[in-house]
C-alpha cells in the first residue's frame, strides 16, 4: 500500500476559513449536481450546513462563487458562478503545485514510514 500525501490549503479571512479542502470539495460538489441540498447529500451533510458553508464562501469574497435560485414548483437549483469556477481551479493548481515542488522531500519522508 502507497502512502498518500494530501495538503489541507486554508486561507482564512478574519476568523473565518474562507477557503479550504472542505468548501472546495462543497464548490465541487455543487457544480457536479446543480443543487446546494444535493451537494450535501452527496458529501453527507445537512442541507443546513451545506448553506452556512455557501454563505460563508460568499460573504467571504467579493463576488459570490455561488448563485442560487429559490425553490417553486419545479424546485430550486445552484450553480458556481465564474469566481467559484475560478476559485476552484485556482486552488487544485496550488495543490498541485505544491505536490510538485515537495515531490522530492516527500518521497524522502515517505521512505522512513514502515512498509
Amino acid at each position: 500500500m502507497q502512502p498518500q500525501v494530501q495538503f489541507r490549503l486554508r486561507i482564512r479571512r478574519d476568523d473565518v476559513i474562507a477557503i479550504g479542502p472542505g468548501k472546495i470539495g462543497l464548490l465541487e460538489a455543487i457544480e457536479r449536481t446543480g443543487s446546494i441540498s444535493a451537494a450535501g447529500r452527496e458529501l453527507g451533510m445537512s442541507y443546513r450546513r451545506a448553506w452556512l458553508l455557501v454563505d460563508e464562501i460568499n460573504r467571504s469574497l467579493r463576488e459570490p462563487a455561488v448563485a442560487a435560485s429559490v425553490g417553486g414548483a419545479h424546485g430550486g437549483g445552484a450553480a458556481l458562478t465564474p469566481v467559484g469556477q475560478e476559485i476552484v481551479r485556482c486552488y487544485r493548481t496550488v495543490e498541485n503545485l505544491a505536490l510538485q515542488a515537495a515531490d522530492k522531500e516527500l518521497r524522502k519522508l515517505t521512505r522512513l514510514l514502515k512498509p
